[in-house]
């Protein structure tokens, strides 16, 4: 395998903070169609919170591809790990959801886990 250049190491760690954030979005899509009792589901298509988190999540597919040109997606596939560390501590700052020491926990593992398959 080639070196990972800086420029392709920043891209596998922001694509993470753009599922995160687009998770988020999500999140906050389904909380209003909660909200409006009785609303037809399909209005979803016509939020314009839902729509940034499509056109996030798109542009993180398209950056995903670039990267794969040069990476092998074993490798680059391990930082999807920080989805599962950055989605729920997101989610508490901005959702106010609960984090346990159960979560604090596995995320030590799980970033222990990234630098172990990546060095």
């Amino acid at each position: 395998m080639k070196p990972i250049t800086l420029p392709i190491l920043g891209l596998l760690v922001l694509i993470p903070f753009m599922i995160t954030l687009g998770q988020v979005l999500f999140k906050l899509t389904s909380g209003r169609l909660t909200a409006q009792a009785g609303t037809p589901f399909y209005t979803v298509a016509f939020n314009p919170v839902f729509l940034l988190a499509l056109a996030i999540y798109g542009a993180a597919t398209l950056l995903w591809i670039h990267v794969l040109k040069t990476v092998p997606l074993a490798y680059a596939y391990s930082f999807m790990a920080l989805t599962f560390v950055l989605v729920p501590f997101v989610a508490a700052i901005f959702l106010k959801e609960p984090l346990t020491i159960k979560y604090a926990m596995g995320a030590c593992l799980i970033i222990a886990g990234l630098f172990i398959v990546q060095s």
